[in-house]
């Protein structure tokens, strides 16, 4: 006997149910946040915080776990809530805001970016683990003046995670990105103070012409 129209429709329904129960759970989102650090007085009224550089390993949506010993340890279902590159610049332009009082700290990659006359660059070199279960941040990071020569430092800081699961490296991240802030800050100050003072503009003087003279 051929299988009635009913029984057509009982298998389809059972196999778009096994279907259904197969396909991969929804991704975990996670989000690094801000942290408060220590406050330097003295820097510019405006500075310029260009896009931040990831090292290409870092440019994915799932979180890097670590890229100890030449393999790259990933967690598939643990994505970043943004791209990272845009969201460690947004963490790093809040950090700074805190960290420079008097100081407007505006993000290139955002809607308003006015010609500043101090800017920062950072390039992110790694951020994962090591095989030791620390947390690893290593970065570049530049600071110049439209008129003067950048100055360059690497910075490298390792922070304890907390336990195993993706939030606590997440924390340890934040945590990292917070250091780097405080080094950040107290570079652009220290440029800011060392830099020449502006030269005091002209003036031009007039003499008022005598009555009836040439």
């Amino acid at each position: 006997m051929r299988p009635g129209p009913r029984t057509n429709l009982a298998r389809t329904l059972l196999v778009l149910l096994e279907l259904a129960g197969c396909s991969s759970p929804e991704p975990r989102l996670y989000t690094l946040q801000t942290t408060q650090g220590q406050v330097h007085e003295g820097g510019p009224k405006l500075l310029l915080l260009r896009q931040v550089s990831l090292a290409r390993y870092l440019e994915r949506t799932q979180i890097v776990r670590s890229a100890a010993e030449y393999e790259l340890k990933i967690e598939g279902n643990d994505w970043w809530g943004e791209p990272l590159g845009a969201m460690i610049g947004r963490v790093l332009q809040q950090n700074l805001t805190q960290r420079l009082p008097g100081t407007q700290v505006f993000n290139d990659s955002g809607a308003i970016a006015p010609d500043a006359d101090w800017r920062v660059e950072v390039n992110l070199l790694q951020l994962d683990e090591n095989q030791a279960g620390t947390l690893v941040l290593r970065a570049q990071v530049a600071v110049s003046s439209k008129d003067g020569a950048p100055k360059s430092e690497s910075e490298r800081f390792e922070q304890p995670v907390a336990g195993r699961t993706i939030a606590d490296q997440v924390a340890a991240s934040s945590t990292a990105l917070g250091k780097l802030s405080d080094a950040i800050a107290a570079l652009v100050v220290a440029q800011v103070q060392s830099a020449p003072p502006a030269p005091a503009p002209v003036r031009r003087i007039t003499h008022p012409r005598r009555p009836g003279g040439a």
